[in-house]
This record gives C-alpha cells, sequence and structure tokens, in this order.
C-alpha cells in the first residue's frame, strides 16, 4: 500500500533531527486486536520546551507539527510552531517554522482541505513578555494558520477571521465544509480571567479554512479540547476532554444542533480521536501521567498501547499506513538530558496490529 515507506522503519532509526532509539513494547486488548509498538524514538530535541504534536501525510510526505518554547510550557511570546517533513518517516527536515508577535502559538493541528494543507495554532496574548496566569485573558485568544498547497511555499501566519476571543483546536472537513472547535467565555465573560467552569464549546464552519462562523454550541459548560470524526454520512463522532474529570464521547447529525453526550470511565489529556483498518482508535494522556492509545469498542475504551512517557506528555497523532500498520507521534518529558536536565522531546513508534 506503501511501496515508499522503507523497512528501515522497523529497526534503529536515521532521522536527520536530534534521534534517539527508546524501546519496544507490546500490550494486548481484552476487545480488540493486539498491537505491536516497536522502533520507539526521539525525533526532536533542540534543548527547548518542544511538545503538543500532530501527524499528517499530504501529496506523498508526511508532516510533523508541534510547538518549541525555548522559556517551557507556559505561556511566552518565544513559543514558535515547527513543521516537519519526511518521505519515509525515518529522516526528517525542517519545511516550515512560524511566530506570532506578541502572542503564544499552541497546539498545532493539521486539516488537508480543498487540496491545501493547513496548520492551525490557537495563540495567547502575551505582550512583549511572559504574563502572569491569571493576568491571560481568552477574550483575546485568537486562532492563526499556515497553509501550502504543494508542501514547500508556505503562507504564514495568516489571521483567522471570526476565531478572535475562542481557544481553536482540532479541525475535520466534511463535504467541502471545515469544522473546528473553538472554546469561549460564555458570554464573552470578562471575569474570571484564564478557563474554568465558564467556558462553552462550539462547532465553528469555514468554507476556505480561513474564514470562520458559529455552526453550534455542543458544549455549555466546561468545554475542553475536543476532536472530531465524521462518518461517510456525514454524522460527527467526538472526544471531548472535560479539564480533570472524566472525558465524553459525544455524537451528532447534521446541522450539528443536537448533541448526545456520554461520560467514558477515565481522564484523556489532548485527545485523538481517528481510524486505522476500520476500526476507531482514541489516543492522549492518562492517569500516572502517561500517553496512551485506545481501541473504541462499543463506547468503551480498550487499552491496547502505553508508550514511553512520563511528565508533561501528551497530543499524539496517528498516520494510517495500511490496515495493519500506522506511524503515531507524542511529546514527553520521561528522559534526562545529558547534563541531567528534564528535556521535552517529540516522540514517534510504530504500530502493527498482530492478530
Amino acid at each position: 500500500m506503501l511501496r515508499s515507506f522503507r523497512s528501515g522503519l522497523w529497526v534503529a532509526a536515521r532521522c536527520v533531527v536530534a534521534v534517539g532509539v527508546i524501546g519496544v513494547a507490546s500490550v494486548t486488548s481484552a476487545a480488540g486486536p493486539a498491537v505491536r509498538v516497536s522502533n520507539v524514538r526521539r525525533v526532536f530535541d533542540n534543548g527547548e520546551h518542544n511538545a503538543f504534536t500532530d501527524l499528517i501525510r499530504f501529496r506523498g510526505q508526511f508532516y510533523l507539527a508541534f510547538r518549541s518554547c525555548p522559556d517551557g510550557h507556559n505561556v511566552h511570546p518565544t513559543a514558535s510552531i515547527i513543521i516537519l517533513t519526511s518521505s519515509d518517516g525515518v529522516e526528517w527536515r525542517q519545511a516550515h517554522r512560524f511566530r506570532v508577535e506578541h502572542r503564544d502559538t499552541r497546539d498545532p493541528h493539521f486539516l488537508v482541505f480543498r487540496k491545501k494543507l493547513f496548520v492551525y495554532t490557537g495563540t495567547w496574548y502575551s505582550g512583549p513578555t511572559a504574563p502572569r496566569n491569571e493576568d491571560l485573558d481568552l477574550n483575546v485568544h485568537l486562532g492563526y494558520a499556515a497553509w501550502t498547497a504543494d508542501g514547500v511555499a508556505w503562507k504564514s501566519p495568516v489571521l483567522m477571521e471570526g476565531t478572535f476571543g475562542h481557544y481553536i483546536w482540532r479541525a475535520a472537513q466534511f463535504g467541502g465544509i471545515a469544522y473546528l472547535c473553538g472554546r469561549r467565555k460564555i458570554g464573552f465573560a470578562v471575569p474570571p480571567r484564564g478557563e474554568g467552569r465558564e467556558v462553552e464549546s462550539l462547532m465553528l464552519e469555514s468554507e476556505d479554512g480561513l474564514i470562520w462562523r458559529k455552526r453550534a454550541v455542543f458544549q455549555e459548560t466546561e468545554g475542553d479540547e475536543t476532536a472530531f470524526l465524521f462518518s461517510q454520512g456525514g454524522e460527527i463522532l467526538a472526544i471531548g476532554r472535560r479539564g480533570s474529570q472524566r472525558a465524553q464521547l459525544l455524537r451528532s447529525a447534521p446541522p450539528y444542533t443536537q448533541w448526545q453526550r456520554q461520560e467514558l470511565d477515565r481522564f484523556i489529556g489532548g485527545p485523538l480521536l481517528t481510524r486505522w483498518g476500520g476500526r476507531t482508535v482514541v489516543g492522549g494522556r492518562k492517569r500516572g501521567p502517561k500517553t496512551a492509545m485506545y481501541w473504541l469498542v462499543d463506547d468503551r475504551l480498550e487499552e491496547f498501547a502505553e508508550l514511553p512517557s512520563g511528565g508533561d506528555t501528551s497530543y499524539p497523532g496517528l498516520v494510517e499506513l495500511s490496515p495493519t500498520r500506522a506511524l503515531m507521534s507524542w511529546y514527553s518529558s520521561h528522559e534526562n538530558d545529558a547534563q541531567g536536565r528534564q528535556r521535552t522531546a517529540i516522540y514517534l513508534a510504530d504500530l502493527e496490529i498482530v492478530e
């Protein structure tokens, strides 16, 4: 199915950007098939805080996006989005990097839409220096994009109309329309600042990927990171984080104004929702903290892999290579550098269904 994908992916990686081979693991699932996790490797570590990955394939190339910041996890104007590319998932090079003046770029996510590859980032306003946490204002949040039609020439940063006051997150597309998760203060209330129960989650829609409008509110309170997945008929399945509480499984059908919600049995941070081999895959951070992957079986989560991870970790991405093989990304701070300092780096692993 992917003849250009070299067999070297299943042995020691030869990436051009800060590579380390970490280990091999295999975890079985009670209801879903067993999955072998192999060739776990560190693919990017520049000594900065590197986090919040996403992974996609576009025009025969792999693309990996994440945030990199010399000043750490919190909101800083020094943050930027790095996009790496690879023809084989083994050797990676930088395709693009961008930042937004006086804003913290974070949580990049891909969308292939209208023959273009978009990278969306939500940005906190910071000013020239890092703000105090109590001064962070969701009402001045703003979405930005980078996009390319050929994977070589990029346009960025492009302000996304209709996203002011919205913390944008994952996007999906169906029927020639792009859909985006955006959370905002209820009524754009001024106090309190930051995030909390006073946040609602919206489905935003766009015909060009850059100008957005409201489609529906799907969480009236405690809105948070939500991943959408469309069926062939346009019905939507979603995984919604609920702060530090248990995640929710959400469903809706066109015109997406009515939503069903079901509480899952665990917390999921930075959720991923996608398909692999005709099955539904969920990923994210679990208690521990660890980054884990699950089959969604009869509205239940069945864990099939726990990745080498710890501390600051999550935001997995996954690309299906065949019905039995996949490539995944995530970030983690479970390792130390040569000076014994905790590093927050970007990792990849190969997944194979072995049943």
